[in-house]
C-alpha cells in the first residue's frame, strides 16, 4: 500500500534535487558543473561501467572552455576486424599496377647532377656560406692566418694599452733610465697580458657566441681548438712572468701573476655573478704602471700608487660608457654589469671618478711626483671629461655615452704625456765637493853632507 506514494514522492524529490542543481549548477562545485556540461553538449556519451576498465588510458580533452577527463575506448586488435570480411571480398582487391615515369616534355629541364651542381652556383653567397658553416668540417689550421688569430685572441689593442701604461710607470720613475731593463719589463708585461686574454676568451667561449661584440672571436668561430688557445696562453704565461721574474725583479715578476690570476680566476667568473666585476677589473688595469715604476727601482713607492690610482680611475667612465650601449648584448651573454642591472649607479660611478682624476692631479707635486704645473695643465682635459660625465649622468642616451667613451681615448694618453713632461727632476745626492789630489810638492834632493877634511 506504500508503493504509490513512495513512488510519487521520489519522483517529486528527484525533480527538486534536478531542477535545484540546474539551477546552481554554474556556483557548484567544478566536478559537477564538468559533468552537466558534459551530459548536455555529449548525450550519447555518458560515463558507464563499462569504462572503469579502462581508466589507465586516459587523456584530457578540452571543450567548453574547461578540461575534462574521459576514458579512451580501447582499439580493437587488426585481426578481428579481417576475420568479420569475406574472403571473397578480400580476393576482389586488384593489385595496383606500377606508376610509370611520366616522359619528359620536349622543352622541360631534366634534373641532372650537372644541373644541381649549377643550382648550387647560382645559390646566393650569403647563403651558401651560412649553408657550409652549419655543416661539419674538419678542423684545418692555415699557418698563414696563425697570427691574425693570435692577435685576436691576446686582444692585441687592449695589450698595447697595458704595455704603454707600464712604459709610463717605468719612465715616471725617478731613477736612471735604463733600455735592457725596460725592454724585459716591457715584453714580460705583454706576454703576461696576452695570456690572461687568452685564458679569458677560452673560459668565455659559450657566452661570446651570444654577443654581436664577440662573436667573430677565434675560438667562438673555430679557428683554433680548445686546446691550441690554451697551449698558447701557456706559451705566453710562463715565459712572460719567468722573465719579469728573473731578468727584472722578483717583485715585479709576482706583480705580473698577481694580475693574471685576478683577470682569470676572479674578473672573468665575477661578470656573471656581480657588478663587482668592475671594480676588480680596475684593479686589473691599475698594476701594469705599478710594474713598470717596480721594474725601475724594485720598491712600491707612493708613486707607484698615485700612477695606479690614476688607471684605476679613468676605467670608471671608460667602461661604464662603453658598456651603456652594449647593455643588450651583456644580458645576452649573461654579464652582470652595471649598466643592466644598476643603471643609476652606473652613471654616478662614471662621473664620481671623473671628478677624481682632479684630485689625484692636484696629489702629483704633494708626493714629489711632479711640479706644480701639472695640475693646471692637466685640468682642461680633466673638467672636460668630467663636464661628459655630468652630461651622461643627467641625460643618459647613446650619444652621450658614445661622446663620453671617445674622450676617454685621448684623454688617457694626453694624461699620460702631461705627466712625462712636468715630471720632477731627479735630484742627485750633493756632497761637499772633493778636491782632487793634489801631487806632493817638488823637494830638490839634498845630498848628504861631506865630512869635511
Amino acid at each position: 500500500m506504500y508503493k504509490t506514494p513512495c513512488s510519487k514522492l521520489t519522483v517529486l524529490v528527484s525533480a527538486g534535487v534536478f531542477q535545484r542543481l540546474a539551477e546552481n549548477g554554474t556556483r557548484g562545485h567544478l566536478c559537477s558543473r564538468s559533468l552537466f556540461q558534459f551530459s548536455a553538449s555529449y548525450p550519447r556519451e555518458w560515463i558507464t561501467f563499462q569504462h572503469l576498465s579502462f581508466l589507465k588510458r586516459q587523456y584530457v580533452i578540452k571543450n567548453g572552455g574547461g578540461l575534462r577527463q574521459r576514458a579512451r575506448p580501447k582499439q580493437e586488435p587488426l585481426s578481428a576486424a579481417l576475420e568479420d570480411h569475406d574472403d571473397s571480398v578480400v580476393r576482389q582487391v586488384q593489385q595496383v599496377p606500377a606508376i610509370r615515369p611520366v616522359p619528359a616534355l620536349p622543352g622541360a629541364p631534366t634534373e641532372t647532377p650537372e644541373r644541381e651542381g649549377e643550382a648550387q652556383a647560382k645559390e646566393p653567397d650569403a647563403a651558401l656560406e651560412a649553408r657550409l658553416e652549419r655543416q661539419w668540417k674538419e678542423l684545418k689550421v692555415d699557418m698563414a692566418d696563425l697570427p691574425g688569430v693570435y692577435a685576436r685572441l691576446s686582444k692585441i689593442k687592449l695589450t698595447a694599452l697595458v704595455v704603454t701604461t707600464a712604459a709610463a710607470g717605468y719612465a715616471m720613475a725617478p731613477v736612471p733610465f735604463d733600455p735592457a731593463c725596460f725592454l724585459l719589463a716591457s715584453l714580460g708585461t705583454g706576454l703576461s697580458s696576452c695570456a690572461a686574454n687568452s685564458i679569458n676568451q677560452y673560459f668565455e667561449v659559450p657566452f661570446d657566441s651570444n654577443m654581436n661584440r664577440t662573436k667573430n672571436r677565434p675560438l667562438v668561430r673555430g679557428q683554433i681548438s680548445p686546446l691550441h688557445a690554451v697551449a698558447f696562453a701557456a706559451a705566453c704565461g710562463v715565459p712572460g712572468v719567468s722573465l719579469l721574474a728573473l731578468a727584472v725583479n722578483p717583485l715585479t715578476g709576482f706583480l705580473g701573476a698577481l694580475n693574471i690570476f685576478l683577470y682569470t680566476c676572479c674578473y672573468t667568473p665575477l661578470k656573471r655573478l656581480s657588478i663587482t666585476n668592475t671594480w676588480v677589473g680596475a684593479v686589473v688595469g691599475a698594476i701594469p704602471p705599478i710594474m713598470g715604476w717596480t721594474a725601475a727601482t724594485g720598491a712600491l713607492d707612493p708613486g707607484a700608487l698615485l700612477l695606479g690610482a690614476f688607471l684605476y680611475s679613468w676605467q670608471f667612465p671608460h667602461f661604464n660608457a662603453l658598456s651603456w650601449n652594449l647593455r643588450e648584448d651583456y644580458s645576452r651573454g649573461g654579464y652582470r654589469m652595471m649598466s643592466v642591472t644598476h643603471p643609476a649607479l652606473c652613471k654616478r660611478v662614471a662621473l664620481r671618478h671623473s671628478l677624481g682624476l682632479i684630485g689625484l692631479s692636484c696629489l702629483g707635486p704633494a708626493l714629489d711626483l711632479t711640479t706644480w704645473t701639472f695640475p693646471l695643465v692637466s685640468l682642461p682635459i680633466n673638467l672636460y671629461i668630467s663636464y661628459l660625465a655630468f652630461r651622461f649622468h643627467r641625460h643618459a642616451s647613446r650619444d652621450s655615452a658614445r661622446k663620453l667613451f671617445f674622450c676617454s681615448l685621448w684623454h688617457l694618453p694626453m694624461l699620460l704625456l702631461l705627466l712625462l713632461t712636468c715630471k720632477r727632476s731627479r735630484k742627485d745626492p750633493e756632497g761637499p765637493a772633493l778636491a782632487p789630489p793634489m801631487s806632493p810638492p817638488l823637494v830638490p834632493p839634498v845630498s848628504p853632507p861631506t865630512p869635511h877634511s
